[in-house]
């Protein structure tokens, strides 16, 4: 190890934590909305990598026809859940929500098929279509189930991932995927050599960073959905419905997990299975925040990121192990540390 070998390794290791930054902080917003641990994030992250490579080749990507299936089934079941409430006069919204929208970015696809698009059109075409995957899961799949327990909610999380992680099998295939550069450009700094790639993801992962914070902090949206998050029968009782808001929250988290796998499809191989191991990696950086805190969980991304590029270094066949490993005394520090104060405020409530 030399120091010019410990700079480049902190580099990629601060551009694989950017990556996980983006959904570690999708993991806690959902999370803090919802009490869901969307195990199916870093699974969107790889379809909207596939999606890219499939309009890079001039194929109609599969995509399609999962946003097809999901839509039937979310529409179906909103109308109804209307008829049985003898709330039918809410019928066009519903239509417009789980039909037309999503079905806008399917139809351009289906009808440029074969057509070879600028980059940007590309990329903003695979945004659009995997932005609706999350929100159209939300409502199948969690939102009957609002009022379950965490333990509940983590296993049919677990059971939408595979089913999610099945059909990219089917619709992409077990070929990996590589998608063209975001830029060429490269820069010296001293003696390392830094990509134009690097910087891309590293600015993308503070600008939509600092998005994120200027929505909570300067909008009516980001501040109901903090009301939801700190109190969901608060948020009721001021008009605010927690299934919308966990609606945008998952739309919200959706982008930028499509944004993630936007930024790393040029950087390494993505197979239809490979969103599970980077979600779970974001997943180690947001525990670390106690899927409670956003600067937490952001600094606990990059931390994994450079953890998991030194331990490759040392031992490429274990790297996994010692990431994931790492959990285990972040969660007894954790329990010791936060543990009488959950607690106490368990007994107050009981009180």
């Amino acid at each position: 190890m030399t120091p010019e070998i410990a700079l480049l390794l902190a580099q990629d290791g601060i551009v694989n934590g950017a990556i996980y930054v983006l959904v570690a902080l999708g993991t806690v917003l959902i999370f803090a909305v919802t009490r869901i641990i969307f195990i199916p994030f870093g699974d969107i992250a790889a379809y909207a990598a596939l999606t890219l490579a499939s309009l890079e080749l001039g194929r109609r990507p599969g995509t399609i026809w999962l946003v097809l299936t999901l839509a039937a089934i979310a529409l179906a079941m909103e109308v109804a859940g209307l008829a049985r409430r003898g709330e039918l006069a809410r019928l066009p919204r519903a239509v417009l929500a789980y039909g037309l929208l999503p079905l806008c970015p399917v139809g351009i696809a289906w009808g440029i098929d074969g057509q070879h698009l600028a980059a940007p059109l590309q990329i903003a075409l695979a945004l659009a279509l995997v932005l609706p995957i999350a929100p159209l899961l939300y409502r199948i799949a969690f939102q009957p189930l609002a009022d379950a327990s965490v333990l509940v909610l983590l296993i049919v999380a677990v059971a939408v991932h595979f089913a999610v992680s099945g059909l990219a099998l089917v619709y992409f295939g077990p070929e990996g995927f590589r998608t063209q550069p975001l830029t060429r450009a490269s820069f010296k700094l001293g003696s390392m050599l830094v990509t134009g790639q690097s910087l891309l993801v590293i600015a993308a992962c503070v600008i939509f960073s600092l998005l994120l914070f200027l929505l909570f902090e300067l909008t009516l949206t980001g501040k109901a959905l903090r009301a939801t998050a700190i109190n969901r029968v608060g948020a009721r009782l001021v008009a605010i419905r927690p299934a919308v808001a966990g609606s945008l929250a998952f739309l919200l988290g959706s982008a930028m997990a499509g944004i993630s796998g936007i930024l790393i499809s040029p950087v390494a191989t993505l197979y239809y299975d490979s969103g599970f191991i980077i979600g779970l990696k974001a997943f180690v950086g947001a525990i670390i925040g106690g899927l409670v805190s956003y600067p937490l969980a952001a600094l606990g991304a990059v931390f994994v990121g450079l953890l998991e590029s030194y331990a490759a270094f040392w031992n490429s066949a274990l790297k996994e192990v010692v990431v994931f490993s790492f959990l285990i005394p972040v969660l007894l520090w954790r329990s010791i540390a936060f543990g009488a104060a959950e607690e106490e405020t368990d007994e107050e409530e009981a009180a």
